[in-house]
């Protein structure tokens, strides 16, 4: 699965109508083997990107967790540390 798509379920505050919208794009993108598309198949695309947009907000919406929310600062702050620590022996 394409690395750029991240978690958005259980974050405070919940993940935004653009989040979902990119996260959409990066599947497509991923699935269909083009960053981007020709013209031929630019409509295709665009209508993959809404039908995942749409699935993955009802899913969102769905789900349910007795978890807490995760802070979005610290995770991004967990993700740093773990890219530094990856690519610092590199």
């Amino acid at each position: 699965m394409c690395r750029n798509i991240r978690p958005l379920n259980n974050f405070e505050p919940p993940a935004t109508r653009s989040e979902v919208q990119a996260a959409a794009l990066q599947y497509v993108r991923k699935v269909g083997g083009a960053s981007k598309p020709s013209q031929a198949n630019e409509q295709a695309y665009a209508t993959a990107v809404a039908t995942i947009a749409a699935a993955t907000q009802d899913l969102l919406d769905s789900l349910v967790t007795s978890a807490p929310p995760k802070d979005r600062d610290v995770e991004a702050t967990k993700a740093r540390a773990r890219a530094a620590k990856r690519y610092a022996s590199a």
